[in-house]
């Protein structure tokens, strides 16, 4: 349930909040970004070798993903270093073109199905602003967070990430929206896939735990959250009692 101070104070607009990687998108924003700036030549191909050994380890199911996921960050945050804007954002808008379909079905038709309600849809993302609000804006979101890269007076990223104490933390970013687009916490949905959403998690009515990590699941189960698996053409719901009134707002 949320926090009970927070959900007495809060009075406007229903909303529902989604974390984007492995949540709504088949893959992560911030791999497709790398693979994208690299074949562009903005990056070195160099740049792979920073995660290659994660990923094979990865897809040999012998690391986590997170160590990957984890790699790929190293590279971005090495190689975005002197990168200018006008280099970079093209990329960007052809690879969103590219990947904007390849989303699951169920996160799809839930982002879908709530904005139909009159939902206000967020969405919270560790990945880098540009690359979220273009997802976001295919996808039907009325706004989204994610990392702000800062610029040189040039145009120049200097590799750095303004208010990190903000953004890695989900929680924070949905009070500061909530505050800001005097939404309310009845009746609200998030809907999250690992530990980084917790804390969104814990603050709306219906958390939401699709495809979870184990470290989310586990959470999930102490808290009698919904959890729904998607795999191939097939959504399995576990306490679909729940997950059913959250998709109708009801």
């Amino acid at each position: 349930m949320p926090d009970k101070k927070i959900s007495s104070s809060a009075v406007g607009r229903k909303f529902a909040v989604f974390d984007i990687d492995g949540t709504i998108f088949r893959s992560s924003l911030l791999i497709e970004t790398v693979e994208a700036l690299i074949a562009a030549g903005v990056f070195p191909d160099r740049a792979r070798i920073i995660y290659d050994g994660a990923h094979r380890k990865w897809l040999d199911r012998q690391g986590t993903y997170e160590k990957y996921i984890g790699a790929v960050i190293e590279a971005f945050d090495h190689y975005i270093a002197g990168v200018s804007e006008a280099d970079f954002v093209p990329v960007i808008q052809r690879m969103i073109r590219l990947h904007r379909d390849r989303v699951y079905r169920y996160t799809r038709d839930l982002v879908r199905d709530l904005k139909r309600q009159g939902y206000f849809m967020l969405a919270i993302s560790h990945s880098p602003k540009y690359v979220v609000e273009a997802f976001g804006r295919s996808a039907g979101f009325d706004k989204v967070y994610g990392r702000l890269l800062e610029l040189t007076q040039t145009g120049h990223f200097t590799g750095r990430t303004l208010f990190q104490d903000v953004i890695f933390d989900k929680k924070k970013v949905l009070e500061r929206a909530v505050e800001k687009e005097r939404l309310s916490y009845a009746g609200s949905v998030g809907v999250g896939d690992t530990e980084s959403d917790i804390g969104f998690l814990r603050l709306v009515e219906r958390p939401i735990c699709f495809n979870p990590n184990m470290a989310l699941y586990r959470v999930a189960k102490r808290n009698n959250w919904t959890v729904v698996v998607e795999r191939k053409d097939v959504v399995y719901e576990m306490n679909t009692q729940k997950v059913s009134r959250s998709v109708k707002g009801k």
